[in-house]
């Protein structure tokens, strides 16, 4: 069997291009301040608030506020629903949320509704 001029080439081009896919090996050495892990031991120490809401609807007028929280619930009936005074604006808060996941999921549900729904983490008063 002859091989002919491409062959030969195709067949050095081949044993070369298997040579250069060898893996290499390295080593990965990380350094880092450690007052990062002091940080990071604070931060768990830090008190977060845990609970996610969506505000669907502020209004300076009470009277409106509750009718609004009375249309809500007639819509949606898998939350709950409060008013909070915050001045000077009456607001419609819904839920309970324990991720943020979870209130982005129910936002896609309620902004068919309330276009101007809004997810948030209430403050809270230690």
């Amino acid at each position: 069997m002859k091989l002919n001029n491409k062959s030969v080439y195709l067949i050095a081009l081949s044993f070369a291009f298997t040579l250069s896919m060898q893996a290499q090996q390295g080593e990965v050495k990380i350094t880092q301040d450690s007052d990062i892990d002091t940080l990071l031991e604070y931060k768990k120490d830090i008190k977060t608030s845990k609970v996610y809401k969506i505000q669907v609807y502020q209004n300076v007028d009470p009277d409106k506020a509750q009718r609004e929280k009375s249309n809500f619930l007639n819509l949606y009936e898998d939350w709950p629903v409060e008013i909070v005074w915050n001045t000077p604006n009456y607001k419609v808060w819904v839920g309970n949320f324990a991720t943020q996941l979870e209130a982005d999921r129910a936002l896609a549900k309620i902004k068919k509704e309330y276009m101007n729904a809004f997810p948030f983490q209430p403050k809270t008063e230690d």
